[in-house]
């Protein structure tokens, strides 16, 4: 069998996955040229924009969609299936049998308001997480009209050409036309580990029987480059795509449940048992009292639905998925929910200098060579004619051509030291030879062998030779001799090695990175031309950042490859204090044991001539001492660190895609001190599902106390089952959701990370929770007591007065609770404000209103059974549900004084 193939005038492009022969199978078996006649494109200018347009409109986007799988009137019918709904639903419709219509009209009512208020919780909560897929936009290079450009990876087509480098992702199934060193990380298709060494041959065989691992010539949407880079000619987007072909075969996904979810799973369990038990005390009770068994049964499952909180999960994935989204306009995009929460209790975090704290430009300042023998500042004029001596010129000459960097749209692009050579030379009138050279091979650099290596040969010369660059130590092992001139080459003697690496260390110590070059026929046998120091200034804002963080209980490691005084320089900098011995080489990270590690770790704050495998060491190191470990980094070789950390933290901007598969969390400006805010929104998001959680369960606990109080006392219920059931939308609805955007707390990064074990449920959260219940059911019950002495607790519209003022006098009791709920520290009328949060407001006036409904329209008082308050009333309702505003205030006022205390007896101990 093979897949159906349209003729069009670009050629045949395969449409349609459905049989066993994909695009990237029926290319790899033909040549690069073949390929390129067959989807009607060229290497040199790809295709056109109308082209492009064309094809886009044929094929689609280059994406990956799933199709909903219900729709919204399924969704919401779902709802009903819940059992306490179907029992109140049976409620209703024994009401009907026994010719209690009203009953059952207002209990359908209600029925209908609690599930639309679910639905609508579930629904906000799903859009919220699709929003979170959205916020990682991927870019690609792509030849168009014969321009190299930056696209989103969404716009591409079959045809296109496509540029890709070490750290970059496949962003479509493509045939390679060429590839220089090129190894790709194929796992996460094919599950092999080792990166695949590809190449631009022909794979022999029949199409049918190709599998994945044996098409070395083709590129894989999603997968990785780990080394090299290279051409490749779009052959299959979107689910015409290896990978796509077996998402669309995907019939469930399952959505893994953060910690902090399964947490509140496991309470809300608890909570539903205990208040089943209470619940069922309370019907059988009032039944024994000879009460309608009707009317107990409702009222049980009424408080059943209103205190179990079945809506619990909901509110948290809602809280998390609107925090990543704060996150995200605050540029830190978190890819996964379980990264929110531990971001809150991180009291760590490694920081690769370069790019992270560091602005990632470099700017070549100065220059040295043996020849001359003195530091060039080459953008001091003065210096003009030591520049364009040999050696200079040849320092330069290696840096141009050996050098991947480009101009694209009047932008530089390219690695930072690259685009700091092009730029140096663009000021100094240099010109770029390499459109005059030949390359031959290349040796890319990695971070473990710190150099690059380009062999190459001047246009009409057959003879090459090889440039290099990289770090001091292995640029000098492979040097011989020193360049003075042309024929002029001396050896390179101790004296001379000596002289430069003095010169070397000094300039380090400055502060700035250097970069050796070298050229010669081979490895082994080169000749020192000398080397380049490159500035990287701190980022702006990076040392404030640093400061609130570590004032917050956050340590801040630094982690470089550069010299030691290079590192300890940019430390001072950046405002990072370096204890007696807290700076500790690579080398010396090597020798320690396993126990002089975990002795020393925590002491040092700066780690200096560093590798890949340093961070992943220091990483372990440190969580093995108990703490919550955040890493930064921007590079290919940050990747296993990244992905080892509790948080993985990559930049958006200068990072790899390698970095951002590997991180938890993307810096979309690059900026360290958007790390700060990410830390807030984590404490944050946390107390903020805490508020929300301590409201819910203080009305929950009041309302089943006062209808438990008045059952064992023999007395009429104080609320009947709608009015219950509108508690229940108070709880779970807007008000309550409300409460889980709260805006930060600025205090908030003054308080020590959270323990990342620490429970929900605290000693001092029960006992917040206990007082504001205690407050609400002392305060119903007096006006329930009150109107019961009056005799306006009664069936008839009279006595429906009292039942009337309990109810009101409830529900604001739960609205003004939530107004203290919402911090847990701050003053609400002197510090944090009554008109902050501007979706509370929006849901308490809306609650307000409904109540005003409620009580004075005669519709909604048949429903729930109220009559009208006068003003005298309302001012009474006012005054005693502000109770617990006032017993807030005074408590928090109380806990602050004390808090201060304490703070002034530690600090004259420390003195």
């Amino acid at each position: 069998m093979s897949l159906p193939f349209t003729t069009t005038r670009m050629g045949s492009i395969p449409l349609s996955p459905t049989h066993t022969t994909s695009p990237s199978a029926h290319y790899a078996t033909l040549s690069v040229s073949e390929t390129l006649q067959s989807l009607g494109t060229h290497l040199e200018t790809g295709l056109s924009s109308s082209e492009a347009s064309y094809q886009r409109s044929r094929v689609g986007a280059n994406d990956l969609t799933v199709e909903e799988s219900e729709g919204l009137a399924s969704k919401f019918i779902e709802q009903f299936k819940n059992p306490l709904i179907c029992l109140l639903l049976g409620s209703a419709g024994v009401s009907v049998l026994v010719g209690e219509i009203d009953d059952a009209v207002s209990i359908t009512l209600a029925i209908i308001i609690v599930v639309a208020v679910a639905f609508v919780q579930e629904y906000r909560s799903e859009k919220s997480l699709q929003a979170l897929n959205k916020l990682v936009p991927h870019y690609c290079h792509v030849i168009r009209d014969s321009q190299l450009v930056t696209l989103l990876a969404s716009e591409l087509v079959p045809g296109d050409i496509i540029k890709f480098s070490t750290g970059d992702r496949i962003p479509a199934d493509s045939r390679l036309a060429t590839a220089h060193d090129l190894q790709i990380d194929e796992s996460s298709l094919t599950g092999e580990n080792e990166p695949c060494r590809k190449h631009t041959d022909v794979i022999e065989g029949r199409s049918e029987d190709l599998p994945l691992a044996e098409r070395r010539n083709v590129a894989f949407m999603g997968t990785l480059v780990r080394n090299g880079h290279g051409l490749g000619i779009v052959v299959g987007t979107g689910k015409h795509t290896e990978f796509g072909m077996v998402f669309t075969m995907m019939k469930e996904v399952e959505v893994r449940k953060t910690p902090l979810q399964l947490k509140m799973d496991h309470l809300g369990k608890q909570l539903s048992a205990f208040s089943f038990i209470i619940i069922g005390i309370i019907t059988l009770i009032g039944i024994l009292q000879g009460r309608h068994w009707l009317e107990m049964f409702t009222i049980g499952v009424s408080l059943a639905v209103a205190a179990i909180p079945e809506g619990l999960p909901i509110v948290v994935t809602v809280t998390l998925a609107l925090g990543v989204l704060r996150m995200a306009g605050r540029h830190a995009i978190v890819k996964k929910l379980p990264a929110v929460e531990a971001l809150g209790s991180v009291n760590v975090i490694c920081a690769d200098k370069t790019g992270t704290l560091t602005m990632n430009k470099m700017t070549i300042t100065k220059l040295y060579t043996l020849a001359q023998q003195t530091i060039i500042d080459i953008d001091d004029p003065a210096n003009a004619s030591m520049l364009s001596l040999p050696a200079p010129t040849m320092l330069f000459r290696i840096g141009m051509l050996c050098n991947n960097a480009h101009m694209e749209e009047g932008q530089a692009v390219g690695q930072p030291t690259e685009i700091a050579f092009l730029e140096a030379a663009g000021r100094m009138g240099v010109t770029d030879e390499r459109k005059a050279h030949v390359k031959i091979s290349e040796t890319p650099f990695n971070a473990e062998r710190k150099w690059m290596a380009i062999e190459s040969r001047p246009v009409h010369s057959t003879s090459s030779l090889l440039y290099v660059k990289g770090a001091m130590e292995p640029i000098l092992e492979q040097c011989k001799r020193y360049y003075v001139g042309p024929n002029d080459e001396r050896p390179l003697d101790a004296g001379a090695r000596n002289l430069i690496e003095a010169v070397a260390k000094g300039v380090a110590n400055a502060g700035l990175r250097l970069l050796f070059l070298a050229v010669g026929p081979s490895l082994g046998d080169l000749c020192l031309v000398g080397f380049v120091a490159m500035y990287d200034p701190p980022r702006p804002g990076v040392p404030a950042a640093i400061d609130t963080l570590v004032r917050g209980g956050v340590k801040i490691v630094m982690i470089t490859g550069d010299s030691e005084g290079t590192a300890s320089s940019i430390a001072s900098h950046l405002g990072i204090h370096v204890p007696p011995r807290g700076l500790m080489s690579g080398p010396d990270l090597d020798a320690l044991s396993e126990r002089e590690l975990d002795e020393q770790v925590e002491r040092v704050t700066v780690f200096y001539r560093t590798t890949p495998r340093h961070k992943m060491v220091i990483v372990r190191a440190l969580q093995a001492k108990g703490l919550v470990v955040a890493m930064t980094g921007d590079g290919v070789n940050d990747a296993p660190a990244l992905r080892l950390s509790d948080i993985g933290i990559s930049m958006g901007k200068s990072g790899t895609d390698v970095a951002k598969e590997a991180a938890d969390m993307i810096l979309v400006n690059d900026d360290f001190a958007t790390v700060l805010y990410a830390i807030e929104e984590g404490k944050s998001i946390f107390y903020n599902i805490q508020n929300f959680l301590r409201f819910q369960l203080s009305t929950s606990i009041a309302a089943l106390t006062l209808i438990a109080v008045a059952t064992f006392l023999g007395l009429p219920n104080p609320l009947n089952a709608m009015q219950i059931l509108w508690i229940n939308i108070i709880c779970d609805g807007p008000v309550a959701q409300s409460l889980g955007v709260e805006s930060v707390d600025p205090d908030v990064m003054k308080r020590p990370p959270r323990d990342k074990n620490e429970p929900i449920i605290t000693r001092a959260f029960v006992s917040r929770v206990l007082m504001s219940a205690f407050v609400v059911v002392v305060g119903t019950i007096g006006i329930y007591s009150l109107e019961l002495g009056r005799g306006f607790v009664d069936e008839d519209e009279a006595g429906r007065r009292g039942s009337t003022m309990t109810f009101t006098v409830f529900v604001f009791f739960s609205l003004f609770n939530a107004v203290t709920c919402r911090s847990q520290t701050r003053s609400i009328l002197f510090s944090l404000g009554l008109f902050t949060n501007r979706m509370f407001n929006f849901a308490a006036l809306a609650c307000i209103l409904f109540q005003l409904a409620v009580v004075h329209w005669s519709v909604l008082q048949a429903i729930f059974q109220t009559v009208d308050l006068t003003f005298g009333d309302w001012i009474v309702v006012l005054g005693v549900g502000s109770l617990v505003v006032g017993v807030d205030e005074v408590i928090k006022r109380w806990k602050g004084r004390w808090e201060r205390v304490r703070e002034g007896i530690k600090g004259e101990e420390s003195v």
